[in-house]
């Protein structure tokens, strides 16, 4: 994954996807913000629509298995 930017406006997350995409135009990807609680996960192709929230250490292991996979 690439890195986390820092967001200009502090209450608004910081969204980034995979340097990886299923597609050459980079739009088949989940975005990803990083809190210090929780991990929002949401479709880059549909970013005002639902979107997973987990704890970090839920995301750590859920990115290990996907590694393996």
């Amino acid at each position: 994954m690439t890195h986390i930017p820092f967001a200009q406006d502090a209450s608004a997350p910081a969204w980034f996807k995979s340097s990886h995409s299923s597609s050459g135009d980079g739009n088949d990807c989940v975005e990803v913000a990083i809190s210090p609680t929780t991990v929002h996960i949401r479709d880059s192709k549909n970013p005002d629509g639902p979107r997973l929230a987990v704890t970090p250490d839920t995301w750590i292991t859920f990115v290990n298995r996907a590694a393996t996979w």
